[in-house]
């Protein structure tokens, strides 16, 4: 059963940074996405960035949203079985409850191409 956990979310001024993790169990990485997606109230739900992982650990791409490209990175450690969000110079239109997703296909941008899904994780940027 696949599982995925995200942490690392919380209250930040405008500036600022976070890192949010997305540990997973019982998923294994190989030509599919991991990626990280945002809704806000009243909002749908956005790709924000995405990793896709070749046939080869070392063969990866990224993807990131117009919106976040230079201040957010996406990074994955297969030992740990962890992905994460780096994210600076938070903006008050970066807060949104983050969710983690896993199994989708490159782009790394649409939800409906993905499995499996975690509960989410609140940022909260204030100005």
């Amino acid at each position: 059963q696949v599982q995925l956990v995200e942490s690392g979310g919380g209250s930040v001024q405008a500036g600022g940074s976070l890192r949010l993790s997305c540990a997973t169990s019982g998923y294994t990485y190989g030509r599919n996405c991991m990626g990280w997606f945002r809704q806000a109230p009243g909002k749908e739900r956005e790709g924000v960035a995405g990793i896709y992982t070749g046939s080869d650990s070392t063969d990866q791409s990224t993807y990131y949203a117009d919106s976040v490209k230079g201040r957010f990175t996406i990074s994955q450690d297969n030992a740990k079985n962890t992905v994460y969000l780096h994210m600076n110079t938070l903006r008050p239109e970066d807060t949104a409850m983050y969710y983690c997703a896993a199994g989708g296909s490159w782009p790394c941008s649409r939800t409906s191409t993905y499995n499996y899904w975690g509960q989410g994780t609140q940022v909260t940027v204030s100005s």
